[in-house]
């Protein structure tokens, strides 16, 4: 009783939750397993940043339930931000869930189910569900253990909703990794819930993030990605400025300084962050990628009071026009929310204006949602779903259209592009641009890892398709 599968749902954050859990199961002696129909163990870790994720996982723990009709001693538990929202009210849904942990509680999972093993192993009956979803002082610590690439070979690691799928369990070298630098928020935008699930601002030391990575450079890791809820905030409550330098960029710098590491990416900023360092790191660090994610949710003013975003439209625009001015051939992606409370077609006028203005790669286009506990929750004037679909679909229209000519303006180029292994077929390898383009292409095993030219010869809306200049290789 000791396979464990764990489903993700949501962000980045939560798959890197997700392989921290795994990795603290598997020192503790637990087999983490790829299909679900082979575990004895099944935990969902959730996101709750919209109704529909919470609904699609509470549906799929109804379902699970019913497992435990014919094995008894199977064990079923939910992990993250849905747990965290709902804690043990999930109980009145999900009567035989034996888990409910939250966010800052990640690490004591491993001991909760050596307690339910022990206990099911020497017949005893079972208690109670256990429900720990208490604030822990220190808990953005524990995020630090990585689940290693030959683990796969027993099965697989934690797999992500709408990820790389369920079945790779190939053992290929692993040549990029999630740090998670920061958890909690403390914006309190109107429409969030991220404050409540994931808490106040914690920052990781420097110090044990810049050791995280050189472990994972150590290992073969290339790339780095920097996660956090508002990963620009940074600590700005532990560490001074220096020379003008917020302590985020000292934390860029140090990554930069290790070798072996080849590319750092971070996710998810606020505009709020971007000031003049952390613009002009771009053109100082060559390690740093020339995409930026950079949530802009309207792009009316009256809209982003009503929000409580700090930044105007105009204040959003020089970030871009600073940003590009630094790095001309930036990549960019945003979030955008249409049909908040008392969003007007002139609003939303305003917003697709600044969405095409931007000239965006790619983009996350929500219909607004009603979370309860949010202030926007109880505003009036709330926008109609078939206005909301119009609107959605609007701005979709313009995505498409704007990344498919950006992409195929790089037909003919040659592009950087880390080989990361084989791509779904399995027939071909896959790698991303700097820009964070994916991409498709022949390529022989041992370039894994490697940072390689290649020309791009075709191209659709969100992947490009090329052939390796390399003499030789192919």
């Amino acid at each position: 009783m000791n396979r464990v599968h764990i489903k993700t749902y949501g962000c980045q954050m939560n798959e890197r939750d997700s392989d921290a859990v795994a990795a603290m199961l598997r020192a503790r002696g637990y087999r983490i397993v790829a299909d679900e129909n082979e575990c004895d163990i099944l935990l969902l870790n959730t996101c709750s940043v919209r109704d529909a994720a919470e609904q699609k996982a509470i549906g799929k723990a109804g379902y699970l339930q019913r497992r435990k009709k014919k094995q008894p001693d199977f064990v079923l538990g939910i992990l993250g931000c849905m747990a965290q929202n709902r804690g043990a009210s999930l109980l009145d849904q999900l009567p035989d869930v034996d888990l409910i942990i939250g966010t800052q509680k990640f690490h004591q999972v491993p001991g909760y189910l050596d307690n339910l093993r022990a206990a099911r192993e020497a017949g005893l009956p079972v208690g109670a569900s256990i429900v720990d979803i208490g604030e822990e002082a220190g808990s953005q610590n524990t995020i630090k253990d990585h689940l290693l690439p030959e683990a796969n070979t027993s099965g697989g690691a934690a797999n992500g909703e709408g990820g790389g799928g369920e079945g790779d369990v190939e053992s290929e070298r692993q040549v990029s990794a999630f740090v998670s630098i920061q958890q909690g928020c403390n914006m309190d935008c109107a429409f969030c819930i991220v404050p409540k699930t994931r808490g106040d601002e914690r920052s990781r030391p420097m110090d044990d993030i810049v050791a995280e990575c050189r472990m994972l450079a150590a290992r073969g890791v290339r790339e780095i990605t920097l996660l956090g809820q508002i990963v620009t905030s940074y600590g700005r409550r532990d560490y001074v400025h220096t020379g003008g330098v917020t302590p985020f960029v000292q934390l860029l710098e140090r990554v930069h300084a290790i070798d072996g590491i080849e590319r750092i990416r971070f996710t998810s900023p606020h505009p709020r962050g971007f000031k003049d360092d952390l613009v002009a790191a771009y053109g100082r660090l060559p390690k740093l990628c020339g995409y930026v994610h950079l949530p802009m949710q309207s792009g009316s003013n009256r809209i982003l009071r009503a929000m409580n975003r700090p930044y105007t439209r105009e204040r959003y625009r020089e970030i871009v026009e600073a940003l590009r001015a630094v790095e001309p051939g930036m990549y960019f992606s945003t979030d955008v929310i249409v049909g908040f409370p008392g969003e007007t077609e002139e609003d939303f006028e305003q917003t697709r204006e600044l969405f095409e203005a931007c000239d965006f790669d790619m983009a996350y286009v929500f219909k607004y949602s009603i979370r309860t506990g949010t202030p926007a929750a109880d505003m009036g004037d709330q926008v109609a779903d078939e206005v909301k679909e119009r609107r959605n679909q609007v701005l979709l229209d313009v995505l498409e259209r704007n990344s498919l000519r950006r992409t195929q303006r790089l037909i003919g180029a040659v592009e950087e592009v880390l080989v990361e292994g084989r791509d779904k077929s399995g027939a071909r390898f896959t790698g991303r641009t700097r820009g964070n383009r994916v991409c498709v292409f022949d390529a022989d095993p041992r370039l894994v890892g490697e940072l390689v030219p290649l020309r791009i010869e075709r191209a659709s809306v969100s992947t490009l398709y090329g052939e390796l200049v390399l003499a030789g290789v192919g």
